[in-house]
């Protein structure tokens, strides 16, 4: 009865799991396959997302920091407009999502896009590293990546096949070592998570060059961006036990993925030329 019991738990998890593809390519090249719970769909996730969302909405009204610097919030919302369009490239319906843009008052260096546009930007990340609207755009298309291609959906999914195959550990030994399983799960955590999650980081830089580039804004500002980021955050973690690429690791791999893009910035110039300055 407990093998058939264990069986049965492992034949739910693959069972479960099916190879996906989120976006297309775009310029970059993005093609990983994608491991995907059947029993968690799209709309569930975008449902959860919009909820905790509006909760956090909520709580900053309460606070009285939402949106409370309306030059702030313009730059923000008019850089999303640009970039929002581009998404297409990666897929088509995300022009139906109900896209959101707001800022919260708050030192944190952070921002956000949840599964079906639902973003967010905290005002230190924009105050205390002094970005451009340049590098503004580099972290919108970035967190605007992770949800085209459904990380958090993806993480999800993993983390739901983790759970499954710890129970059947349980059940096979009789509880007689799940003081263990704690550390099976740090492991786990270290050997399969942690990198997995690194690679979420990395494809979220590559689509958002491209979106950024796309929208017209300079993809050099990816370099600046991290330069930057990895001023402040200073005393980082080792890479092999950070959910994210090591700030040098970063500017090398954006840096070497520039001249991909190049091309589509000129074009969007070419479209859209920059204002220039008025005489005095």
């Amino acid at each position: 009865m407990k093998k058939l019991l264990i069986t049965g738990l492992v034949a739910l998890a693959v069972a479960g799991c099916q190879q996906v593809s989120t976006t297309s390519g775009g310029a970059v090249g993005v093609s990983r396959k994608q491991t995907m719970s059947s029993l968690l769909s799209e709309q569930q996730v975008e449902e959860m997302s919009a909820q905790s969302y509006q909760e956090a909405l909520a709580k900053a009204r309460a606070k009285g920091t939402l949106n409370t610097d309306a030059r702030m919030v313009s730059r923000v919302r008019v850089i999303a407009d640009r970039i929002i369009p581009q998404t297409a490239v990666y897929r088509a319906d995300a022009a139906r999502w109900q896209w959101e843009v707001n800022v919260e008052k708050s030192e944190q260096l952070n921002a956000y896009c949840m599964a079906g546009g639902k973003i967010m930007f905290y005002s230190g990340i924009i105050d205390k590293l002094k970005l451009t609207d340049d590098e503004i755009a580099q972290i919108m298309g970035h967190e605007i990546a992770h949800a085209l291609r459904e990380h958090a959906r993806e993480r999800m999914s993993q983390a739901y096949t983790k759970q499954l195959a710890l129970q059947g550990l349980s059940i096979f030994t009789g509880g007689k070592y799940d003081d263990y399983l704690g550390m099976a799960d740090q492991l786990t955590e270290v050997a399969y998570s942690l990198p997995n999650s690194r690679e979420h980081e990395s494809e979220a830089d590559t689509i958002g060059l491209e979106l950024a580039a796309r929208a017209g804004y300079n993809p050099q500002a990816a370099v600046t961006l991290w330069q930057k980021m990895a001023a402040a955050s200073s005393g980082a973690p080792p890479q092999f036990l950070s959910t994210h690429p090591s700030n040098q690791t970063r500017i090398a791999d954006l840096q070497a993925r520039i001249p991909t893009v190049e091309p589509l910035y000129q074009a969007a110039l070419a479209r859209n030329p920059a204002p220039k300055p008025k005489k005095k």
